[in-house]
């Protein structure tokens, strides 16, 4: 039987349009994919009991039925293409340019997927028996709201005692050129909604009324201006954005009754979410009543910062790009969040992918030589693993 090739795989993966919470068939592609390599697959499809997102299909495919286990993580959906007409290629229709691989999810991250599938079918080749399991974990709910995909896969596997000694999560990781990251954390994310509430009134009498949009401009400065902390020596400073003031009046000479801002906070192990929550509320309480307007602030969090402590896996692993790539990748946790949020709870975890230049961009795409590096550092990494 031929070995499964990294290139072809990810043309047939980047074909489905699953477009977050499409599927398209992509699941059921790849669990295909993975029984013929005698992987036991199981695709979970969960829902959401408040509807506030799709039923999404998710897969976990295990070989062996002994530990270690050693797991690979990643997703199927992708972001929309936007304009069609902007692109080169249909980015549906997988081409090669210039030696790049272009289509949607070339970079974020069907070639990673297919990078490491080809890994295993090379390595099980070589090694018919080894001491230990392979494991996917793979979701369709990664870009979107991530409700119905890795948080209820995780769910499911503690539930069923399944344990994952160590997992690699294929997210695109390099700035510029493969080999140069490996992140080992994520800063945590919340994010939040700011409603202030005072009296609409004629703009000719503003003693009449009480403008909320005066107090909403303060509380943002104040939280603009306020300085979270200072950063360590793994994580930047953390950061608020504010990322919409919204009003809604069409009406030059009304005083608005209602404002709202939303904003976004990425933040290190320095704080936890409940502890950002309560200097938040706290801030925009007592401005809103210096000002005599009332408030509602809702948060939602998005995920908690967390930090893999390097361990003799994540030091092999390093080992091994150097080696391949020539370069020795830094450990970061910069960026956004990703699933391994979710998995650290049940595993240690390094997340490592390609370059991460085009992703969600125009013609995104990877190139040809960057996606066989990645297929020989996935196997070395399964052959040291399981030596």
């Amino acid at each position: 039987m031929p070995n499964i090739n990294e290139l072809t795989l990810a043309k047939e993966l980047i074909k489905f349009p699953s477009v977050t919470p499409v599927d398209a068939g992509a699941i059921g592609f790849l669990a295909k994919q993975l029984r013929k390599l005698g992987f036991d697959c199981k695709i979970l499809e969960f829902k959401d009991k408040n509807r506030i997102s799709k039923p999404i299909k998710n897969i976990y495919a295990r070989l062996g039925k002994k530990g270690p286990n050693l797991c690979y993580a990643g997703h199927t959906d992708v972001v929309p293409p936007g304009n069609i007409k902007d692109w080169t290629v249909n980015p549906f229709k997988p081409t090669i340019k210039n030696n790049h691989l272009i289509g949607r999810g070339a970079n974020d991250m069907k070639s990673s997927i297919a990078c490491f599938v080809s890994a295993v079918d090379k390595f099980i080749k070589k090694r018919k028996k080894f001491n230990g399991s392979i494991s996917f974990l793979i979701t369709g709910d990664e870009e979107a709201l991530a409700i119905n995909g890795t948080k209820k896969v995780v769910d499911y596997l503690k539930r069923k005692k399944e344990k994952i000694d160590f997992c690699i999560v294929g997210e695109p990781t390099n700035p510029n050129r493969l080999g140069e990251m490996i992140k080992i954390g994520r800063r945590g994310s919340v994010s939040g909604t700011i409603i202030i509430t005072g009296s609409q009134g004629h703009v000719a009498y503003p003693y009449l009324s009480n403008n909320p949009i005066n107090t909403l401009v303060k509380i943002c400065k104040r939280l603009n201006e306020q300085k979270l902390d200072n950063g360590n020596k793994n994580f930047q400073p953390s950061n608020l954005e504010i990322t919409s003031i919204d009003v809604d009046n069409k009406a030059a000479n009304v005083i608005p009754a209602i404002a709202r801002a939303q904003f976004n906070v990425r933040f290190n192990n320095l704080h936890t979410s409940s502890s950002l929550k309560k200097k938040i509320s706290s801030i925009v309480k007592n401005l809103s009543k210096k000002n005599g307007c009332k408030f509602k602030i809702f948060f939602h969090v998005n995920g908690e910062s967390f930090l893999t402590k390097p361990n003799k896996t994540i030091y092999m692993a390093r080992s091994i790009i150097k080696k391949i790539t020539k370069i020795t990748p830094v450990f970061s946790t910069t960026g956004g969040t990703s699933d391994a949020r979710f998995i650290k709870k049940i595993a240690p975890c390094l997340e490592f992918g390609l370059v991460n230049k085009t992703m969600h961009k125009i013609d995104e795409c990877v190139s040809l030589k960057d996606l066989k590096n990645l297929t020989k550092i996935y196997q070395n990494i399964l052959e040291d693993y399981f030596k």
